[in-house]
């Protein structure tokens, strides 16, 4: 009989000895200091950690959007750490949905044509096509009826259910929020936590920097980082999948 690990899906992120390092005045900062962690579809991880541990480093280095001093990153069997230049931003496109603390959203757009981009920008959908892709991601987030306002019209929990449909855009395997819910009353922040515990259920996984004091109404997983290094690791419901 198969072990419980064996019949788990495979990791869909994949890290190894990941290290970064700045040079402030000189002296070589470690950010990240040889991180290994593997993140299953279904999961919701809940990224913890004071100021200053390496929390959105290592989110960044999952995007593409910095490269590791050492060790390597695979997402959805890419080495990341490999990719330069516009092979990086294609692939990026089609397998990470970013979701921000600031939302993100351009200012000139309405909601729909904001979600709409990313689909123009990959190709993923044929152009007659992508409104109507973006207004099924708008309704699936519960903000249809905003699709052709301005951001600035919208609350800011609106927004940011703007901005989950824009990462869903390409429908992507991996869905990364950097402090998604910080400028967020609690009510509104529940809700967004319910969105990212519904697409961690759909077989995508969520990787979400956080302060949220507790997570575990909504995370499958909490990992604590602590000087660069993972000091905890721990599951906190079953993990779909």
């Amino acid at each position: 009989m198969r072990s419980e690990d064996t019949m788990r899906p495979a990791a869909v992120i994949r890290a190894r000895g990941l290290r970064k390092e700045y040079t402030v005045d000189g002296v070589a900062f470690p950010a990240l200091a040889g991180i290994d962690l593997d993140v299953r579809p279904g999961e919701f991880a809940a990224v913890v950690g004071r100021s200053g541990s390496g929390k959105t480093t290592l989110l960044n280095l999952f995007a593409g959007i910095d490269t590791p001093s050492g060790g390597e990153v695979e997402i959805a069997g890419t080495r990341v750490d490999r990719l330069k230049g516009s092979a990086l931003a294609a692939w990026r496109g089609r397998t990470i949905g970013l979701v921000f603390q600031f939302f993100q959203l351009l200012p000139t757009l309405t909601v729909v044509e904001n979600v709409m981009l990313p689909i123009d920008l990959c190709g993923t959908t044929p152009v007659r096509e992508q409104r109507e892709r973006a207004m099924e991601l708008l309704g699936l987030v519960g903000i249809a009826d905003q699709a052709h306002k301005l951001p600035a019209a919208l609350s800011g929990g609106q927004q940011q259910r703007a901005a989950v449909a824009r990462a869903l855009a390409n429908d992507p395997p991996v869905i990364l929020a950097d402090e998604p819910t910080g400028n967020l009353d609690s009510a509104t922040s529940g809700r967004i936590l319910d969105l990212f515990a519904g697409l961690a259920s759909d077989g995508r996984a969520v990787v979400m920097v956080t302060h949220e004091r507790d997570v575990s109404t909504w995370a499958s997983r909490e990992v604590a980082l602590l000087d660069g290094r993972i000091t905890a690791d721990r599951q906190l419901v079953r993990a779909v999948g």
